[in-house]
């Protein structure tokens, strides 16, 4: 019996088969940093579409941090799921979360930028 070709082969080539479980539970997680990075899309055409603050310049800027942190949780999505992958595959232990608090920092920021820019 042949093992099917699957993408990406770096991670599949290596370690042993996890248990399905697992690797779904990995899967759930790369599906909810996309939702996150809709979210931080969302977010940013939201406030140009209802023009909230009508300082543009604030405005821009806080639409500007959050498409970069949707950008950022796209990319962190896909090399933290090959991450894990690759753990699971290895029976070693899971990466850590670092990119929680510049996701979290990131917000504020933009939440910050829009708020001093409504009472500005």
């Amino acid at each position: 019996m042949t093992t099917p070709r699957r993408f990406p082969r770096n991670v599949y080539e290596t370690g042993e088969e996890p248990d399905p479980r697992f690797s779904l539970a990995n899967e759930r997680t790369f599906l909810a940093w996309l939702r996150t990075a809709l979210a931080m899309y969302a977010a940013a055409f939201a406030l140009e579409a209802l023009t909230l603050p009508d300082a543009s310049s604030w405005r821009t800027a806080a639409a500007s941090v959050f498409i970069a942190l949707g950008t950022f949780a796209v990319v962190r999505a896909w090399f933290g799921w090959r991450a894990a992958e690759r753990s699971l595959r290895r029976a070693e232990a899971l990466p850590g979360l670092a990119t929680g608090a510049i996701i979290s920092v990131g917000i504020v920021i933009a939440v910050s930028l829009v708020t001093i820019g409504i009472y500005a």
